[in-house]
């Protein structure tokens, strides 16, 4: 049976300087955004919109805040609001962990906002752009999760190959959960947005597919997630991420039947 290594968090130390691994995964996952970026932004159909590196270096600086606002706030209102009240000064410790996606989504969708009504650009033409940019970011924020030792699976059948201990929480075999969303949410992800985005696609279904795409998937790796809380939906018990899943599967389909519909309702030339 594996056990986690339980690494050190801190990359690199040098007197009073500290590099945090969970640091190091963000700017791998920037970096990412602007090498795919420029990659996309070469497409014939992306092209011809007159995107260009300037717009992705800008439009990063933006997402940035977007991700570090929004996901902490997430992390603090959706997860822990209770433990923050109580613990106020570490609501900025974000170098320990503890960002939430659907938090750092909506700061995102909020900076690309601003972003597209300063530049003259229609939002979900924005979103459309850098939806196939955003999952092996993600994928990489999960690597740092594990780093960290945060997130734990729920229990695993010992039989289990991966089955994994985690000192921090218990002597329990746990399903090693922050490495299926990075596979699944994340790297899977990216590949079925990557290939669907190659070609010109109906205004808002690219990001209609992220939205439901991720939704789905995070709706199921949170089976092997150790919830944060457990909600009821019905007669359904279901988990906090879960729960916060849902408005973007809908989302995410009522953005395909707009972008379908309307793109069917178009006389044939």
């Amino acid at each position: 049976m594996l056990i986690h290594p339980l690494p050190d968090p801190i990359a690199i130390a040098i007197g009073p300087l500290v590099v945090r691994w969970y640091g190091i995964m963000y700017l791998i996952a920037f970096v990412l955004f602007i090498v795919l970026g420029r990659v996309r932004i070469k497409q014939p159909h992306m092209a011809s919109a007159g995107w260009t590196n300037a717009d992705l270096d800008d439009m990063l600086t933006y997402g940035v805040l977007g991700v570090i606002i929004g996901g902490r706030l997430g992390e603090v209102l959706f997860y822990h609001p209770a433990y923050y009240l109580d613990h106020p000064k570490e609501i900025l410790a974000v170098w320990n962990g503890g960002m939430s996606f659907h938090g750092g989504f909506l700061g995102v969708l909020l900076a690309m906002a601003v972003w597209a009504k300063l530049h003259g650009r229609r939002l979900m033409q924005v979103m459309d752009l850098i939806a196939p940019l955003v999952p092996l970011g993600y994928a990489a924020g999960r690597i740092g999760n594990f780093i960290n030792a945060e997130l734990p699976g729920r229990v695993a059948d010992i039989t289990l190959p991966w089955a994994m201990i985690w000192p921090n929480v218990d002597s329990l075999p746990r399903h090693p959960s922050p490495i299926y969303q990075a596979l699944m949410d994340g790297v899977l992800l990216f590949i079925v947005l990557w290939i669907y985005s190659r070609k010109e696609r109906p205004y808002m279904a690219v990001s209609g597919v992220f939205a439901a795409g991720y939704g789905c998937a995070r709706f199921f790796t949170e089976y092997f997630r150790e919830p944060d809380y457990e909600v009821m939906v019905g007669p359904w018990l279901i988990s906090a991420g879960q729960m916060l899943s849902l408005p973007m599967i809908m989302l995410g389909g009522f953005l395909l039947f707009i972008a379908y519909k309307k793109s069917s309702d178009q006389p044939l030339p």
